[in-house]
């Protein structure tokens, strides 16, 4: 048995491809019998973030942070996120000797200068200084390791995702529930500056175009573009009916590290349109009948009309929680293995004062 803390900045109410990758790895290696605590904002006292209000950033001090991991008593440490419990789950792993890998969900840096007057070497050189201190920095496609590579980040590591197949399905009904002409053009997501969301509502596209999602730009979408249908947020089931009932499914983003709502549509039977950029890329690139990919994004969606749904969802089940989650649990096995006089071989839960390597 595995004993894993999980320290993320990202949690709910974010719905998001960093809550559900971390839900869904939790979920699948709890069910193959590892031990895995969770170290969230929920735990402490929190403020919203500005411009972001569904983020939540903790107010813990440091002296909390240490309260917590030292009652988990974990064999290792994940930090998914360089927020606030991030930074102290850093601190802490680095006094302690405590042997821990990263993540690079999101494209920090990039998300930064959308709001502020921040350079990008500046955000990056924040990365690298966050992510190289770690055992091994997970990234998800093997374009985005070769771009940080490229930036200095150092021992990446791949950690894929995987999608619910038996959820997301082509089960499509003859009567659309939204009550709009076909085809129709579908994104799910949050609605931010960052999603490059008005890319997508600018195009001149037959048929209707939905917004399934919410976030701190909708209003604005909302009122700019009066024709698109804005659904709000939608869960489970009605998720899936949502997605099944697309004819395309339009993903505008440039700044994803993968795009689980791709995966999600492929299982749907929906064909995806999309920059050539990373994610979409990497998913889509093996398959050619499952999406089109292009600079020219209505161009794309225009291509994406006449590819095969089967297709999709064949490619989507190459793609399973499962195998994305011993992935994750090989990494941190090979990560703990670099700290000799911390490792254990079956990285069992131990008295905490056994893994201080001083």
């Amino acid at each position: 048995m595995t004993a894993i803390t999980i320290v993320t900045d990202a949690w709910h109410p974010q719905v998001n491809g960093v809550v559900r990758s971390i839900e869904n790895t939790v979920g699948e290696l709890t069910r193959l019998g590892h031990r895995l605590s969770l170290l969230t904002p929920e735990r402490f006292r929190s403020i919203p973030c500005p411009t972001y209000p569904e983020i939540r950033l903790s107010l813990a001090s440091y002296s909390r942070v240490l309260a917590e991991l030292e009652r988990q008593q974990p064999a290792f440490v994940h930090i998914a996120t360089e927020g606030p419990l991030g930074l102290k789950a850093r601190r802490w792993c680095i006094r302690h000797g405590m042997p821990f890998t990263t993540c690079y969900h999101t494209r920090f840096p990039e998300y930064v200068a959308a709001r502020l007057p921040v350079p990008l070497a500046l955000t990056y050189a924040f990365a690298r200084w966050f992510h190289n201190a770690g055992a091994a920095c997970m990234v998800a496609t093997e374009s985005l390791e070769s771009e940080l590579a490229g930036r200095g980040l150092k021992n990446l590591v791949r950690w894929s995702r995987g999608v619910d197949t038996e959820l997301f399905h082509p089960a499509r009904h003859e009567d659309c529930p939204f009550g709009l002409p076909r085809p129709i053009f579908m994104t799910v997501g949050r609605i931010a500056p960052e999603k490059n969301l008005s890319a997508f509502l600018d195009l001149d596209l037959p048929g209707s175009k939905v917004v399934v999602g919410d976030g701190p730009a909708r209003r604005g979408l909302e009122e700019r573009y009066p024709e698109a249908h804005f659904t709000g947020v939608k869960f489970g089931a009605e998720l899936a009916a949502a997605y099944a009932q697309a004819d395309v499914f339009v993903f505008p983003s440039k700044t994803d590290t993968f795009g689980n709502t791709i995966l999600e549509a492929l299982a749907s039977g929906v064909p995806v349109a999309a920059y050539p950029v990373t994610g979409p890329i990497d998913i889509l690139g093996p398959e050619p009948q499952a999406g089109a990919l292009s600079e020219d994004l209505r161009e794309a969606c225009l291509r994406a009309l006449d590819l095969s749904g089967n297709a999709a969802r064949d490619l989507a089940e190459r793609y399973s929680w499962t195998a994305a989650a011993q992935q994750f649990l090989d990494n941190v096995t090979r990560a703990n293995a670099t700290n000799p006089a911390c490792a254990r071989a079956d990285m069992s839960p131990l008295p905490l004062s056994r893994h201080i390597c001083k």
